[in-house]
């Protein structure tokens, strides 16, 4: 079904100026797709705290662990143009990441956070890309890898970078840059140049309260020595909020978590994939690369959430044992959240795409209720 696209708009203008006027917002901006054409883009706030720099259409923001879905798009196209199959082991792209009993590790096992790959024995910093994959090849599995999932919150875009200098000789934000940014005109950098700042919004931390849920997480979060812990501080570094707003660290390819770009950028990339692949007549994937996609491959209590979460390559689904959804009700759903807030995801059945970003973080790692309750008002509409 087609959305109507003036009801949309004036619904969701209505909830967005409440994240502002009810909900502590500070600077955001949403954008909805279907059938590869935008339906509704809007923005509102502030860039900074003191409010003096309003947030403008062209704003880009900080966007988290949202750029993992970006990153694992890249790795599965790779994997498209040499014709990899999913079930072929790691090692033999990766000979050094055989090390430590990981030569059995499956590519389908390492994009969805099956390789037990979660933190790092040793200690080394997040800038430090050469050290970080010497660690991860000398790294054993914190679980037999294929027997369960958890969360790879730093380490996987390390993986990701890696696995596709391997495959295709170039690192992951060239190859982000020259297959679809460039060829899509995206405003979404991984590694931001210098000239683009003006326009980046501040990004700020969560401010205190109570913590969300799951509780047990967020305990162990700040609890030295638990597995939650160790995934969310190793390779260790850049975890003051504030350090993010630095030219210098914008300007690092950080797949993690270092992606800056507006929420139209990420619309229109999650549009491609939610119009099978397709975009102006472009094809970038082939049916059997967005099946990866939409295809779940682990599903269960995250060892490192501690509730229920879902994986197909690379991107986040819904748990069929969670309490809440986090995507689109389509089952073919999927793509990456960000913390504090940001969300993107594609919706293949319907060929909807959604992006939320924002600058001021709230307590959660998951989506919350400022975007979610926006993606529940277009499925209102169908």
């Amino acid at each position: 079904m087609h959305l109507d696209a003036e009801k949309l708009r004036a619904r969701l203008e209505a909830l967005f100026r409440e994240n502002f006027d009810k909900r502590g917002e500070l600077g955001a901006a949403v954008s909805v797709w279907q059938n590869g054409k935008p339906i509704v883009d809007l923005h509102g706030g502030f860039c900074d705290a003191s409010r003096t720099k309003p947030w403008k259409a062209d704003t880009v923001a900080l966007v988290w662990s949202a750029t993992k879905g970006v990153g694992s798009a890249c790795v599965l196209h790779a994997l498209q143009q040499q014709k990899i199959e999913l079930n072929r082991r790691v090692a033999e792209f990766w000979p050094e990441f055989a090390q430590a009993n990981k030569d059995k590790i499956t590519l389908g096992q390492l994009l969805s956070h099956q390789a037990g790959l979660c933190a790092l024995d040793q200690r080394v910093g997040v800038l430090d890309y050469n050290g970080v994959i010497r660690a991860l090849e000398a790294q054993p599995p914190f679980w037999l890898p294929g027997t369960a999932h958890g969360y790879h919150a730093r380490t996987f875009g390390f993986l990701l970078d890696e696995l596709i200098r391997r495959i295709s000789g170039k690192t992951l934000s060239k190859y982000w840059e020259e297959n679809f940014a460039r060829p899509l005109e995206l405003d979404f950098w991984i590694g931001l140049p210098e000239q683009k700042n003006s326009r980046v919004a501040t990004i700020y931390a969560a401010k205190s309260g109570n913590p969300p849920e799951p509780a047990q997480f967020y305990r162990d979060l700040v609890t030295p020595g638990t597995l939650a812990r160790r995934t969310f501080t190793s390779p260790y570094g850049l975890n003051v909020i504030s350090k993010m707003n630095d030219p210098h660290i914008r300007a690092q390819p950080i797949v993690s978590f270092g992606g800056i770009g507006s929420a139209s950028a990420l619309a229109k990339f999650y549009s491609m994939l939610a119009n099978g692949g397709d975009l102006n007549e472009e094809i970038f994937f082939l049916p059997e690369t967005i099946e990866r996609m939409t295809k779940t491959l682990s599903d269960g209590v995250d060892q490192v959430f501690q509730i229920p979460t879902a994986f197909s390559a690379g991107f986040m689904k819904d748990s069929r044992h969670a309490e809440r959804r986090m995507f689109a009700p389509s089952a073919t759903s999927f793509g990456h959240p960000g913390a504090g807030g940001s969300h993107a995801f594609a919706d293949p059945e319907n060929k909807i795409a959604f992006a939320y970003v924002m600058n001021e973080m709230e307590q959660s790692v998951l989506p919350n209720k400022k975007s979610l309750r926006l993606v529940d008002a277009i499925y209102d509409f169908l």
